[in-house]
């Protein structure tokens, strides 16, 4: 790789944003099962390997949606460069006059709290609007979710409304609040 080309579609001071692959396997389910705490009862990421491939092939096979891995850059010992600290996934991407996306993330426990998921989102969401050319992004986020709620409204997402029981998680239909942002939110009316 010349040496000034980046492994990262993105980046930031502290992230860089890529595609999952299948070879993160062993490091994203384990930081998964580390972090089981912290994202019960709102989001369950695989946690075995059979569990992360079939996970991973749907984000790499499927054009409806697209994975990006959210990489620590420069962590405190060299080894630690590019360690995971938390994914967002666009689930249901709908082309032609919608031009829009679902996002879903999480960050892991280890990098929790350090403002890096909102580095990698805010990269996400440029790049969504960049060369994936999207015009809008929703999240669907449950309302006691207090550090979900704060990362959208941090990185600029409108509240739009309430949808009770809409979606089944952890056994149950849970009430979700939604959140967008528009490319006109981010780049200005009319650039892209």
């Amino acid at each position: 790789m010349p040496h000034n080309a980046s492994r990262y579609l993105a980046e930031a001071p502290r992230v860089g944003i890529r595609h999952f692959t299948y070879g993160d396997g062993a490091e994203f389910t384990a930081r998964a099962r580390e972090s089981k705490d912290l994202h019960h009862p709102w989001l369950f990421p695989p946690e075995s390997a059979q569990a992360y491939t079939a996970y991973a092939g749907r984000l790499i096979g499927d054009p409806t949606k697209a994975g990006f891995l959210i990489c620590e850059k420069g962590g405190v010992r060299e080894k630690d460069d590019g360690a995971i600290a938390g994914f967002v996934n666009i689930n249901n991407i709908v082309e032609g006059g919608f031009q829009s996306g679902a996002l879903g993330y999480g960050a892991f426990a280890h990098a929790a709290g350090r403002g890096l998921m909102r580095e990698g989102l805010d990269l996400v969401v440029r790049y969504a609007f960049g060369p994936m050319r999207l015009h809008r992004l929703e999240i669907n986020v449950q309302p006691t979710n207090a550090a979900s709620v704060a990362l959208a409204r941090g990185c600029g997402f409108r509240l739009e409304g309430f949808s009770p029981k809409m979606l089944f998680v952890d056994g149950a239909w849970r009430d979700h609040e939604r959140w967008a942002i528009t490319a006109e939110m981010v780049t200005g009316p009319g650039r892209r």
